[in-house]
């Protein structure tokens, strides 16, 4: 059973902190999101949800399969495994910052240093498991256009916040 219970648990994890992010930024996008200058280029609202929870549940299978085929903790995962945590507290800190705090130059700074840190994973992840590796790489290309529309809003919207 616990074959079954382990990648369910890896899948399920990182959906509890995009759950708890939805609950603020759906509060924040009609009172204050809706209200900024924002890029024609971005996707719509309703886009988000379904991405991020395939993106957590992606990267979530992809830890497990690294934790697996490295030995867990202590093994040849240590590394990939730890920064994969880093990386998801990060992506976990974005939403707080960015919709909560409504610092928007510091949004920009911390999703960049997400983006570094979902490079770092997915370089440390390769050698343990291919296939985990190349799972995170439409995480990726998400955050690589998260980073430049959120660039693009703390840009328009300077006067405004931070």
């Amino acid at each position: 059973m616990s074959e079954y219970v382990r990648p369910a648990f890896a899948i399920v994890f990182p959906n509890l902190g995009g759950i708890a992010g939805g609950f603020l930024t759906r509060k924040a996008i009609p009172d204050w999101y809706e209200n900024l200058r924002r890029p024609s280029w971005r996707p719509p609202n309703y886009v988000f949800g379904p991405v991020w929870t395939y993106l957590y549940s992606s990267m979530g299978y992809a830890s497990y399969l690294v934790w697996r085929d490295g030995g867990g903790f202590s093994g040849d995962a240590a590394l990939p495994l730890a920064c994969f945590g880093t990386q998801l507290a990060l992506n976990w800190a974005w939403t707080p910052i960015f919709f909560g705090a409504k610092k928007l130059g510091l949004a920009t700074i911390e999703i960049g240093a997400l983006w570094g840190a979902i490079l770092a994973t997915i370089i440390t992840f390769h050698p343990v498991n291919r296939t985990a590796s190349y799972l995170l790489l439409p995480y990726l290309g998400w955050v690589s256009l998260a980073s430049c529309l959120t660039f693009n809003i703390w840009r328009n919207n300077k006067d405004r916040t931070d």
